[in-house]
């Protein structure tokens, strides 16, 4: 079984994966410093389900971000469950400091739209520094993309929770419908981590990168980011996520 099968079994059973190595050492720096200075300028700070440092529309804010968009390793599995007609509904940063806390479990998808077929979200997770347990690491929740519901139920104990730990460069894998919650950072590190939110073609952007995307810019798209930023008649032209031709 080659590694797109076996994530493929992963997320169909257990509604998430991890893919190691999907950006080298190089670039992951360079990303990581370059979301740095995008949050000394464009962060925000952000308490929904627990606190931490923002930053938001990524692909307007630098080119380097862009390679996540399409990435050869990443886009077939999402391909697999939204078809090729997907768009990326956002790519957000969320920064969790030292002493940040528990992001509470939840899916991202709202209760009228979950489908226990096939989900209208998939999220990655870029891993700009390796993951563990004490830095804040990513919680998921095996199984519960199949549960039917967006959070766990008041006052269920939830006992089988996996936070995986990964080094930097790796990508998380799940289905929106998957319970997951930014864990807390014990340690004395900040730990960074871009998020690609990917939606069913009928679906809006949750974050338009039309706006503010500079024009300058265009030329350096390929054709299948384009196609995921709805952006074939350019980054001013009129737009929507279901008809846009």
């Amino acid at each position: 079984m080659n590694e797109q099968e076996q994530a493929l079994q992963e997320l169909e059973i257990y509604g998430f994966t991890i893919l190691e190595s999907v950006v080298d050492a190089d670039t992951t720096e360079a990303m990581r410093e370059t979301l740095i200075r995008c949050a000394e300028g464009h962060g925000t700070e952000h308490t929904h389900r627990g606190s931490a440092r923002h930053v938001s529309n990524l692909p307007v804010l630098d080119r380097i971000f862009h390679q996540c968009i399409d990435h050869p390793r990443i886009l077939p599995l999402l391909e697999h469950f939204l078809q090729p007609s997907l768009i990326l509904g956002s790519l957000n940063s969320r920064i969790v400091r030292p002493g940040d806390g528990y992001q509470g479990l939840h899916s991202d998808i709202p209760i009228y739209m979950l489908n226990m077929d096939t989900p209208v979200m998939m999220n990655t997770v870029w891993m700009l520094d390796d993951f563990s347990p004490e830095v804040g690491g990513t919680r998921v929740v095996p199984g519960s993309h199949k549960s039917g519901l967006i959070a766990p139920p008041e006052g269920f104990e939830v006992k089988h929770e996996i936070q995986p730990s990964a080094p930097a460069g790796s990508v998380i894998v799940f289905n929106g419908q998957c319970w997951h919650g930014g864990g807390a950072n014990t340690s004395d590190r900040t730990r960074h981590a871009l998020f690609g939110h990917y939606r069913k073609h009928m679906l809006v952007f949750q974050l338009d990168p039309h706006d503010g995307f500079p024009p300058e810019w265009y030329e350096g798209l390929n054709e299948r980011q384009r196609q995921l930023l709805r952006m074939q008649k350019g980054p001013g032209a009129l737009h929507a996520a279901d008809a846009h031709f």
